[in-house]
């Protein structure tokens, strides 16, 4: 993905792919979804290694929900930045 920024334009000191991982979790956390829904969505690793090994469905409902969120945020943030910058997205 930092591949990709950089073939954009975006220099290393301007964008990372982390700045994503940052931002969605900076978001979320503001907008009331829970920190262990958030985490494991972002694919923080249990320290529990059987855990991690056996629950790949943990917080599925909730974190569906998440996403579905995460989606209607982005989507609102696109529409915003036509009608603000004309073309762009």
């Amino acid at each position: 993905m930092n591949s990709a920024l950089r073939r954009m334009g975006y220099a290393s000191d301007e964008h990372s792919s982390h700045g994503f991982r940052s931002s969605a979790s900076s978001i979320l956390n503001e907008r009331g979804f829970r920190y262990d829904v958030i985490e494991a969505s972002l694919a923080h690793l249990d320290p529990n290694e059987v855990r991690r090994t056996y629950n790949r469905t943990a917080y599925l409902k909730e974190r569906t929900e998440m996403a579905q969120s995460w989606a209607d945020i982005c989507d609102e943030l696109k529409k915003r930045k036509r009608r603000d910058h004309g073309d762009l997205v």
